[in-house]
């Protein structure tokens, strides 16, 4: 059995879910704002460390035309310093297009308050990539 975390990374934020052990279900953790590499890096080997995972799977926010653009060559550079300082971590790409616009539909009708939204997005964005990474090893 293994645990996969998930990454929504964004400029100012890193989204992170992790999923239980039984790989079934994706439940949100938290958002780590963004400080230096250094100290992004370090906080998610402590949540690596923590819920005890080094499969890492991360939203890769293609273009609706499928497309790479530059958004997906800042998140590969990011998980390619990842791999760098975590060399034991396995890293997949998911394509993460939706995950947002899901999470915050599912956000807003759960009549969720838009101060409270903002805090949470980047986390249900990383639940729902997990969730679909996680659905379609079934």
């Amino acid at each position: 059995m293994k645990r996969y975390m998930s990454l929504d990374i964004g400029d100012r934020t890193i989204g992170i879910a992790v999923s239980d052990l039984l790989g079934l279900t994706a439940q949100g953790v938290e958002t780590i704002h963004r400080k230096t590499m250094e100290d992004d890096l370090k906080r998610l080997g402590e949540l690596m460390a923590q819920y005890e995972t080094h499969s890492l799977v991360s939203g890769l926010p293609k273009n609706m035309d499928g497309t790479e653009g530059e958004r997906c060559a800042i998140v590969k550079e990011f998980m390619a310093k990842v791999k760098e300082m975590y060399p034991e971590v396995e890293v997949t790409f998911w394509d993460e297009r939706l995950s947002t616009v899901a999470a915050a539909r599912s956000l807003i009708e759960a009549d969720v308050s838009r101060r409270k939204r903002k805090k949470v997005i980047d986390k249900m964005a990383a639940v729902f990539i997990l969730q679909g990474y996680l659905d379609s090893l079934r």
